[in-house]
This record gives structure tokens, C-alpha cells and sequence, in this order.
């Protein structure tokens, strides 16, 4: 928690997110990896998005997490969801109620980890129907996953 005082005299609490200090960095490891790939990608902390390349940044920017990126965080393991709406994780997700079900095709997901807790996710999300991501895009975001967490522990 950190605490500031604003030009009135207020006192502001704000949740501390070390991985949110590497705002710039991480919008140009997102653009790095949308370059590569073509695909959506986004980084978050633990609670939102934080960056966000290839897409709307009002559709993804400070957007709550999916239940999938929180699980990959809990479990501290890369999911790979190869047929979106249909994987387990996506029952409980809010872009899949409704007639409007979601519009992710597919997309891998790997956590952050500093020091042996999680920090946020690095994903590749793609709405194409002819896309399938495999082992390339599971080692580019477990890649950039290590990376983020390297800087943050130095």
C-alpha cells in the first residue's frame, strides 16, 4: 500500500503494483511481441491490464482479469487455451455469457513470478477463426514472462 498526499491536503491509498512501475517497458515488450506474432498482447499486474498492443486500448487497458489469467497466476503455470469458450476456465468467464459468447479464438497465458510470487501475466490473444497458437507462442510469453520478472527483481 502506498500512501501520498494530494494538492488538497487528502491522503490517497494506493495498492502498490511493482510490475505497473515498468508501465513504458512493459507497452514496448507488448508492441515487441505484437510485431512478432500479429498477435493481440497484453500485460498485466495482479488486478488489470497495464498494457496492451494490437488492439483497443479501451477494450483491454485497466480491464479487470479473466478468471484464466488469475488462474495462471494462482497456479504459477502458462495456460494454453486452444479453442476459446469451450476450455474449462472459460465457464466462469464474463466474455462468455450471454448470446454474445466470447470472441477470442484462442490464447496462451504466463505469469509473471519475482521472487517466487506472482505479479501479473503476459498474454497472446487472437479473435482470428483460422489461428492456432502452439509451442512459438507458449515460449514467447513464458520468454517475456522471465523477463519482466528479472527486471523486477533487480
Amino acid at each position: 500500500m502506498e500512501i501520498f498526499v494530494d494538492r488538497d491536503g487528502e491522503v490517497v491509498l494506493k495498492k502498490y503494483s511493482p510490475i505497473r512501475e515498468m508501465g513504458e517497458f512493459a507497452k514496448e515488450y507488448a508492441d515487441s511481441l505484437f510485431e512478432a506474432t500479429g498477435h493481440i498482447t497484453c500485460i498485466s499486474d495482479r488486478d488489470t491490464i497495464i498494457a496492451v498492443s494490437g488492439a483497443s486500448k479501451k477494450e483491454y487497458l485497466n480491464k479487470a482479469l479473466r478468471p484464466a489469467i488469475e488462474q495462471a497466476m494462482k497456479e504459477k503455470k502458462t495456460i494454453h487455451i486452444d479453442i476459446a469458450g469451450e476450455h474449462a476456465l472459460c465457464n466462469n468467464c464474463p466474455e462468455n455469457e450471454g448470446e454474445d459468447k466470447c470472441n477470442y479464438t484462442c490464447e496462451v497465458i504466463a505469469p509473471v513470478i519475482s521472487q517466487g510470487d506472482p505479479i501479473g501475466a503476459v498474454m497472446l490473444i487472437s479473435k482470428e477463426s483460422n489461428i492456432k497458437m502452439g509451442e512459438l507462442e507458449i515460449k514467447l510469453v513464458e520468454t517475456a514472462a522471465g523477463f519482466l520478472a528479472k527486471q523486477m527483481e533487480h
